[in-house]
């Protein structure tokens, strides 16, 4: 089994310099907490709704360069400075994990950026690359 980073080219990536976007060993991918800074333009919208879709686009991205998609997802952890926020997220993330339903842990915590209003991370595991 070969271990492969992942790089999204992201500012914080570059500037903190200890850890990738995601990391590949065989048939699991871990994916780093992603947040809503778009990581092509460096805008990061003031809604909560479209750092989301950011944050998913990131994260779909960085599956697929590492052989994965979204179905191959087993564990999610979200992370909000305002959990009351989260049922605004709820669209987007039963279009992406409704059918895959995996587990998943919300936690209420300050991000790096205060205007950060949400960060998720995830593990996808797929048997085929085992």
């Amino acid at each position: 089994m070969s271990r492969r980073l992942i790089s999204s080219g992201s500012f914080f990536e570059k500037k903190a310099g200890f850890y990738s976007r995601a990391l590949v060993d065989g048939a699991w991918c871990f994916v780093s907490g992603s947040t809503g800074l778009d990581v092509e333009t460096g805008v990061l919208p003031d809604d909560i709704e479209e750092q989301c879709k950011n944050t998913l686009q990131t994260i779909e991205r960085t599956l697929t360069e590492a052989g994965f998609s979204f179905h191959d997802v087993v564990r999610v952890t979200y992370i909000l400075p305002d959990r009351t926020e989260f049922e605004r997220c709820w669209p987007q993330l039963q279009a992406v994990f409704g059918e895959v339903r995996p587990p998943s842990t919300l936690l209420q915590a300050g991000l790096i950026d205060p205007k950060m209003r949400i960060e998720i991370e995830v593990t996808a595991y797929a048997p085929s690359k085992a």
